[in-house]
């Protein structure tokens, strides 16, 4: 057995400092017995809000179904195209398909891994309505670029913001570029619940009243159902628990940056060692840490050796799944998707692992690589 057992990812450290706050607030919630729509889910939706720098936010019930919400809030369905990123997580696809609406896939830069704005216009034709920009791995894409296009095409802007919360673009935060930004706080997010959670932000009014039918059954007001909805509403549970851990997240980054800063001084200057990049416009916010090797799989293991838990963010592109089989795309279509794919490796990165753990975990690598 090896003598240090580091994970991958530690949530006990964060959310065990909150138990007893937490469970007064479930003891409220039990008390009120107000269990949906209450008033620890609207006084979240306002303080989220806020934290974005944008008028509304809408509570939902996942990450999938605020990207679902946000297309359908646009009216984007059958016929429309949808920018998306060669290289993402497969909820930002799946969203576009479950409107019905056509994928067209963009590949990722190679250093920042986000989607390449130098290739977005060559894309666009007379059925594209909107481009969905991912802030992948807690650094915010080229909002700037991608924002002059859409203006210039008459096109939506949507944010995927669920790797990011707290990330900025030219000290604007991520989540309040778009016309409508879809964002999950499932539990490993910088800003994580106790399950499944989302929120869609905006500062359109009327897409946030439209979200606020489609998430409930297609009403406003009790049995009165204006649109053909859905039950895609956020848990007031989950909202107490993320309403109380809102005021800790600026810190918690601050940790998450200082860890990736201790890493990158570090790993700095080890031969076949490719360290994240982050674009000087940016405040990344390390949601993943990723490091890039020729020998990924032999580096895993090696590290697994000695008792470190690594992950892959993401081994198969989306458009090799076989879920998106059916969309026939000739593998090397998109070469910087498949080489990060290929080659990508997330380290350790959470509130609560030590200077030591990371010295640990970079002296492994050295080994490895000597």
């Amino acid at each position: 057995m090896p003598e240090h057992k580091i994970p991958y990812l530690n949530l006990h450290h964060v959310n065990s400092k909150l138990l007893g706050p937490f469970q007064e607030l479930t003891a409220q919630v039990f008390q009120n017995s107000n269990y949906i729509n209450g008033p620890f889910c609207a006084g979240f939706e306002r303080n989220f809000a806020a934290y974005s720098g944008t008028a509304y936010c809408s509570g939902v019930s996942n990450g999938l179904d605020a990207l679902v919400l946000s297309l359908k809030a646009l009216g984007i369905g059958v016929g429309d195209e949808v920018i998306v990123p060669a290289h993402t997580y497969i909820a930002t696809w799946l969203a576009v398909t479950h409107v019905g609406a056509t994928i067209v896939p963009v590949d990722c830069e190679l250093d920042t891994y986000t989607i390449d704005t130098s290739l977005i216009e060559e894309k666009i034709t007379a059925n594209t309505k909107c481009i969905i920009a991912v802030h992948l791995y807690g650094q915010a894409c080229d909002m700037g670029a991608i924002m002059v296009i859409a203006q210039r095409h008459n096109l939506y802007v949507v944010e995927d913001n669920a790797q990011a919360h707290g990330a900025e673009f030219k000290g604007q935060k991520t989540g309040s570029f778009g016309h409508i930004n879809g964002t999950s706080f499932y539990p490993t997010k910088n800003l994580g619940a106790l399950g499944d959670a989302g929120a869609i932000t905006t500062n359109d009014a009327a897409l946030y009243n439209k979200v606020q039918h489609l998430k409930n059954y297609g009403a406003k007001v009790k049995n009165e159902h204006a649109i053909i909805g859905a039950n895609n509403r956020l848990d007031e549970l989950q909202a107490a628990f993320l309403n109380l851990k809102l005021p800790l997240l600026t810190a918690w980054n601050d940790e998450r940056i200082g860890l990736a800063n201790q890493y990158n001084s570090m790993l700095s200057g080890i031969e076949g060692v490719i360290l994240p990049a982050t674009n000087p416009l940016c405040k990344h916010v390390y949601h993943i840490y990723i490091i890039r090797v020729d020998n990924r799989d032999a580096l895993q293991q090696h590290l697994a050796a000695k008792g470190i838990e690594t992950l892959m963010h993401y081994p198969t592109p989306v458009y090799r799944q076989q879920a998106y089989a059916h969309v026939n795309i000739e593998r090397g279509t998109y070469p910087n998707a498949d080489t990060v794919a290929e080659t990508c490796l997330s380290l350790p990165l959470y509130p609560g692992l030590s200077t030591a753990d990371v010295e640990y975990i970079a002296g492994v690598i050295k080994e490895f690589t000597a």
